[in-house]
């Protein structure tokens, strides 16, 4: 019996990364059983922003696979990395230098959620956007019910299930503040694991739009003026954090961390294409320039929810990334500076 597996990869689009994916078909279950079984293959570089056409030959290596929701049977989901010919990792991989920092502070046991906000388009405006207009302002449309207020839910439905279904660790989803805009969450997952399966809950939501007629957008400030943006508040905790009676100190130190030097600037300039679109110091965002960090306190760069405080334990939130960041590139920065801030603490 064959099967069919979709390889995925992250192509070499500047400022932000587009998803590719094409069909290979596999002799049978067993060929995909386990990431190791599965083969490599080879794409075109050329036509993905990564390579010119005389030499254009790249290498896609399996990383991570799961049940593929949409086809259903036995085929497969295939996330990939992108090789050279001489395996060595690809400019526009930034996974490999995740895992590199992910195994240098294992120890510490880091854990990530992300809050993935996207907004829908149907040709050229938002989802539930009037033709020439606009909808009534900001108010109702935050976790709202009801064909007034709300639209494209039966295309987040369909892609719960999906995401459910391939086994990823989807943990919510919510309406958002603007019209069509919606999000999910993945997590609490390891800075590896929860990046890998983002982004194939990303694919899946493309591929789940497509059969709905409607577009998924990462845009960080879809609609300018006075309209949300779209983010990907990216929770993080160690061990030291999670645990107490220290777990509250471990917090500060790593939210101090993220203010030190230029810690701010090496951050931001990393976690996402427009960002300063959408970090105005408006609608929930603190300012791209600045840095902050508060309890409860959503117009900071970094959140400390207020039962964290309460429970002298737990997590925070950088509020910074937009929805069009890299994953593997905000958890390693995360992993890098708040980890080597606890470690030189004694703090872990």
């Amino acid at each position: 019996m064959t099967i069919k597996a979709e390889y995925i990869w992250i192509d070499g689009t500047e400022p932000t990364a587009k998803l590719r994916s094409k069909t290979k078909i596999l002799a049978g279950p067993e060929q995909a059983a386990r990431v190791a079984d599965l083969p490599l293959w080879g794409f075109d570089g050329s036509s993905t922003n990564q390579a010119e056409g005389h030499a254009s030959d790249l290498v896609l290596k399996p990383v991570f696979r799961c049940p593929d929701p949409i086809r259903g049977g036995e085929d497969v989901l295939v996330l990939c990395e992108v090789l050279h010919t001489d395996m060595t990792p690809h400019p526009s991989n930034t996974r490999t230098a995740l895992v590199e920092v992910a195994e240098r502070f294992a120890a510490q046991e880091p854990v990530f959620g992300i809050e993935q906000e996207y907004t829908f388009f149907e040709g050229d405006r938002p989802l539930g956007f009037p033709a020439g207009g606009f909808p009534a302002p900001q108010g109702g449309y935050y976790c709202g019910v009801g064909a007034d207020e709300i639209h494209g839910r039966d295309v987040v439905e369909a892609h719960l299930d999906h995401c459910l279904t391939a086994g990823l660790g989807i943990s919510g989803i919510n309406a958002e503040v603007m019209p069509g805009q919606w999000e999910f969450q993945v997590g609490p997952l390891a800075p590896l694991e929860v990046s890998d399966q983002l982004w194939v809950a990303r694919w899946l939501l493309y591929r789940t739009a497509e059969d709905f007629g409607v577009s998924a957008t990462l845009d960080p400030k879809p609609v300018k003026g006075d309209w949300n943006g779209a983010g990907a508040h990216t929770n993080f905790s160690t061990r030291a954090m999670r645990e107490g009676p220290e777990g509250y100190a471990a917090i500060v130190t790593a939210c101090e961390s993220l203010g030190e030097g230029s810690k701010p600037m090496d951050h931001v300039k990393n976690y996402g294409a427009g960002i300063d679109d959408r970090l105005t110091g408006l609608h929930e965002t603190a300012p791209w320039n600045e840095y902050s960090y508060g309890v409860s306190d959503r117009g900071a760069s970094v959140r400390i929810p207020w039962q964290v405080e309460r429970d002298g334990k737990g997590y925070i939130e950088d509020r910074r990334p937009n929805a069009n960041v890299d994953p593997y590139v905000v958890t390693r920065l995360l992993v890098d500076t708040c980890c080597a801030a606890l470690e030189k603490a004694g703090q872990v």
